[in-house]
């Protein structure tokens, strides 16, 4: 009989700990970006531990390091649900990896949180999403850029499964406003930075108003260097992106950072109450901030839904957990956050932000409110009030 998940609920009532599985490359391409996620989710472990736990329990992590090779994340997602019995996992950062870990999760009836902005277009009710969708990133983007630089944009990408999906939404959301995409190209995940000096050969020929990057992990460092070494200017021409962070800053430089432009539900600059306090706890636990990202933020997060969730529901079963977390809120680093019970997706922020001189995002432009999660862009309008975004005062605004 194939092993079921939801058999092992009784016995797991006498365990001494909450295990949970962490599914977060600590090497390989990604892992500049997964190893922030896994310290945000260790941190909210500690923080949920330090206050007794959940029901007396503590919440014990396992770890495993899928070395950025998406086969990996299948395969130890089986292992952590079969040989370790774990009913819970958090993980992922590439579209790839999740679609090795979705059917895994399916057939075992495991939980399954994914702390990661993705290409949308996917619904799973063993999965909870706590990442941005495109109606939540792409739409605000586009709608940003095209007021603020241009209409004529130039994609470059990785070549997987997100980056092909993003720039297909990213199209067709353009094609609203009337904008115009001059070149598409993709690299391998191991472009180096001399892999990137034909495509930036032709950006500086045809001269699009902004370059949209879906290139990711290192690759994404590489390329920003390979655009500053070439004359890129950001401040002229910006390379925007939905997944480059302070982490990969950190890594490019100040000098080849300065000037472009991400959409994300967080950056580390928000100046809240409920953001110093985690940044706070994060420094003091990891001894640095430099590497807090959107992923890490929402790994963080969504460790404390389930926590909240599982000292309702008293065991670790995918439907009884399911079941709380839909609607569940959150005040989470961001602002508050809910769990959409239509979809397993996430309200979220949406914040546009360009980097300055000194490698810190700077905030230039949010929506009005946490945006309700569309991940099949049933809306994708451009022109929906919903997706404009508010200016945000000059630097000496906080960015709350």
């Amino acid at each position: 009989m194939p092993f079921h998940f939801g058999r092992l609920r009784k016995r797991n009532r006498s365990l001494k700990s909450w295990k949970i599985g962490l599914l977060f490359s600590e090497t390989g391409v990604t892992s500049i970006i997964e190893r922030s996620q896994l310290n945000g989710a260790l941190l909210a472990i500690d923080q949920i531990n330090a206050k007794g736990g959940v029901r007396g329990r503590p919440i014990e992590p396992v770890s495993y390091d899928p070395a950025s090779v998406t086969r990996n994340y299948g395969e130890l997602a089986e292992k952590m649900i079969v040989e370790d019995k774990i009913g819970v996992i958090f993980g992922c950062y590439m579209s790839s990896s999740r679609k090795e870990v979705l059917p895994v999760v399916e057939r075992r009836n495991a939980l399954f949180f994914y702390p990661t902005l993705y290409e949308g277009f996917e619904y799973s009710p063993n999965v909870i999403y706590g990442g941005a969708c495109p109606n939540q990133n792409s739409v605000p983007l586009a709608n940003y850029l095209m007021n603020a630089y241009g209409n004529r944009f130039y994609f470059v990408g990785s070549d997987y499964i997100y980056p092909r999906e993003s720039n297909r939404v990213m199209r067709n959301v353009l094609r609203q406003g009337g904008g115009e995409v001059l070149g598409e190209v993709y690299f391998d995940l191991e472009a180096g930075q001399a892999d990137f000096s034909q495509v930036i050969d032709d950006i500086m020929d045809k001269k699009p108003d902004v370059i949209f990057s879906t290139v990711v992990g290192q690759g994404c460092i590489e390329f920003y260097k390979a655009y500053h070494a070439a004359g890129g200017d950001g401040r002229k021409c910006p390379i925007a992106s939905l997944t480059m962070n302070e982490g990969e800053i950190d890594a490019i430089g100040c000098e080849a950072s300065a000037g472009h432009i991400t959409a994300a539900p967080y950056f580390r600059s928000i100046n809240s109450p409920a953001n110093r306090s985690f940044l706070k706890a994060y420094q003091a636990k990891f001894g640095s901030t430099v590497d807090v990202t959107s992923g890490c933020e929402a790994a963080y997060s969504q460790v404390h839904l389930f926590a909240a969730a599982l000292e309702e529901t008293g065991e670790i079963d995918t439907e009884s957990l399911r079941e709380v977390l839909l609607g569940a809120s959150f005040d989470a680093p961001q602002g508050l956050i809910k769990i959409d019970p239509d979809n397993n997706h996430t309200y979220l922020r949406s914040c546009i932000a360009k980097v300055n001189d000194a490698g810190e995002f700077v905030i230039q432009a949010k929506v009005r409110r946490a945006i309700k999660p569309d991940p099949y862009l049933v809306f994708p309008a451009i022109h929906d009030w919903s997706f404009r975004t508010l200016k945000v005062g000059g630097t000496g605004r906080r960015n709350e």
